[in-house]
């Protein structure tokens, strides 16, 4: 019977700070075709996705579930190809590619139920990991309807250039919104205004204290800000609350800035309470699995976005399976752009 070699990265170590490839162990077994009951595939993972949401999982408190549990491979989604399939009523068979949540490991065994089918034909299998995947998913309909935006609206989007925030501010457009931009270098503030096409960018690195980042949002939004969607939180937010309108929506989708040391211990916090009263604004946490059962409606609609080029996007690939928990800790240092990937 054929047998794989596996790898399989072990989540064993629960971090305090930054997360690096210390707190994982790599391991190796061996997987067998024998092993695929009814019902089941066997996949061979290729791209694996790289996002925040893990190291928030990884804090010693319950979140919106339990802590990722220690000593377990660690979960994630990957586009895979499917190696074996013990189903003959499946629609899917040997050699489709595929979206599951089977984790940093080569090769996984998994329920059929629980797969994508992906058409390399039609479009990059890798966008099932970002512009057509959960971070599609977060920025369409936490935007949407948290964000209820309308057309001459002001959006401010913070982490801009990475995999949720460069979908936000596009559809923000599309929408007919002015969109203002902020990321953490030049060269990605460049692909925000050139590529992108948002009206305004900001580095927040030039302005590196809540007072100089109310100025700049004053500068270049004296009609104030009407949305703010937020992948970053800390100094940014404080400034951004400064400058809301009446009626203002401020979605929070990620607070990247917190995580590293910030996920157990966060900093003070309703510091800005009072601008929400002032300004009768309302705060809407969102999260992308609330909207799991809705990912056709929005692959009905982003796709042909996609395809035509309405919606650009960018990825950072990196190579290598044992490059797993390096590219985790390449999130929190702003290493990539776009949407951050694993290719074996």
């Amino acid at each position: 019977m054929t047998q794989f070699r596996n790898k399989q990265w072990i989540y064993t170590k629960r971090p305090e700070k930054v997360v690096n490839q210390s707190h994982y162990t790599l391991e190796e077994n061996v997987i067998s075709i024998s092993e695929v009951k009814p019902g089941k595939a066997l996949l061979k993972s290729v791209y694996f996705s790289i996002d925040p949401y893990m190291r928030i999982q990884q804090s010693k408190h319950n979140t919106w579930e339990e802590p990722h549990p220690l000593d377990t491979v660690q979960g994630g989604a990957v586009v895979a190809q499917i190696v074996a399939i013990n189903d003959n009523s499946s629609s899917l068979k040997k050699g489709d590619w595929v979206l599951s949540y089977t984790g940093w490991q080569e090769y996984a065994i998994t329920e059929i139920s629980n797969l994508r089918l992906l058409d390399p034909t039609k479009i990059s299998v890798t966008t099932a990991l970002g512009v057509l995947g959960m971070p599609a998913r977060i920025a369409y309909f936490g935007l949407l309807e948290a964000g209820l935006p309308k057309e001459g609206e002001t959006v401010v989007v913070s982490g801009a250039s990475g995999a949720v925030g460069q979908i936000v501010a596009q559809i923000a457009q599309i929408k007919g919104c002015k969109v203002i931009g902020i990321a953490g270098s030049d060269e990605k503030t460049k692909f925000l205004k050139e590529i992108i096409g948002v009206s305004e960018v900001i580095n927040y690195k030039k302005h590196s204290s809540a007072k100089e980042m109310y100025q700049e949002l004053k500068r270049i939004s004296p009609e104030g800000i009407d949305i703010y969607y937020d992948n970053v939180g800390g100094y940014i937010t404080d400034a951004v609350f400064e400058h809301i309108n009446i009626n203002a929506r401020i979605i929070i989708c990620g607070q990247i800035s917190q995580y590293s040391g910030g996920l157990d211990t966060p900093e003070m916090g309703p510091r800005f309470l009072h601008k929400i009263l002032y300004k009768r604004a309302t705060i809407q946490g969102v999260l992308a699995r609330d909207y799991n059962q809705r990912m056709d409606e929005l692959l009905s609609e982003m796709t042909p976005w996609v395809q035509d080029g309405l919606i650009k996007y960018k990825e950072t690939i990196i190579k290598g399976f044992d490059q797993l928990p390096e590219a985790l800790n390449m999130l929190f240092f702003g290493k990539n752009m776009g949407k951050l990937i694993v290719k074996i």
